[in-house]
This record gives structure tokens, C-alpha cells and sequence, in this order.
């Protein structure tokens, strides 16, 4: 509340540490959309394997942004694969309308 006082517009939450679950994720965007009205991103490393899911949830919650990288630098302390994401979105209602053929062959 103090933050979105001083007139900002957007929050980022950040899981350097990559220990954010898929659950805590949706349950925090959650409840940050529904009590304010602020743009919100996630930013999740892959350190522990659960940072694909975390921003899946977070998607799932309305989450506005995420962060992600192209899989020949993405995983372990980087960030999740996009090729990963953009995949799993591909047809349904947060689909990113990225080519998943040319992030493959950026990927290479």
C-alpha cells in the first residue's frame, strides 16, 4: 500500500532464489490483483525446477509480465526457457502469438 502511494504503476516480484511454489505464486498474484489496481511481474530463476510452473500459476492469476530466457541460456540460475512457455500457452487464452520455429532457430 505505502508503494502504490507514492504513484507507481507497476510492482515486480522477484525470486532470485528460485523457491517461489506454483501455488504460493497464483496465491500471491491473486490476491495483489484483487486489492490493487497495479501492473505486476514475475521474475523467477530456474534454480530449483519450479520456476516453469510458479509462471504458469502466475499467468493463470493474471500476473501482466513475465521474465524469461531463449533456452541455449536458460535453466539452472538463468531464467525459465520461452521456448518452454510460449509452447504451453500455444491455443489457449494467454497464447504470446510468438513463432516458436523462429525461437528455435535464435535458439541454435
Amino acid at each position: 500500500e505505502q508503494l502504490l502511494e507514492t504513484g507507481v504503476d507497476s510492482i515486480a516480484i522477484k525470486d532470485m532464489s528460485g523457491i517461489l511454489t506454483p501455488m504460493a505464486a497464483y496465491e500471491l498474484v491473486s490476491e495483489i490483483k484483487k486489492r490493487y489496481d497495479v501492473r505486476l511481474h514475475l521474475h523467477c530463476h530456474a534454480t530449483t525446477g519450479m520456476a516453469e510452473m510458479a509462471l504458469l500459476k502466475a499467468i493463470e492469476a493474471g500476473v501482466d509480465g513475465v521474465d524469461t530466457a531463449i533456452s541455449s541460456m536458460s535453466a539452472t540460475y538463468g531464467h525459465p526457457a520461452t521456448e518452454a512457455l510460449v509452447a504451453t500457452l500455444a491455443g489457449t487464452e494467454h497464447d504470446t502469438g510468438l513463432d516458436i520455429l523462429k525461437l528455435e532457430n535464435i535458439a541454435a
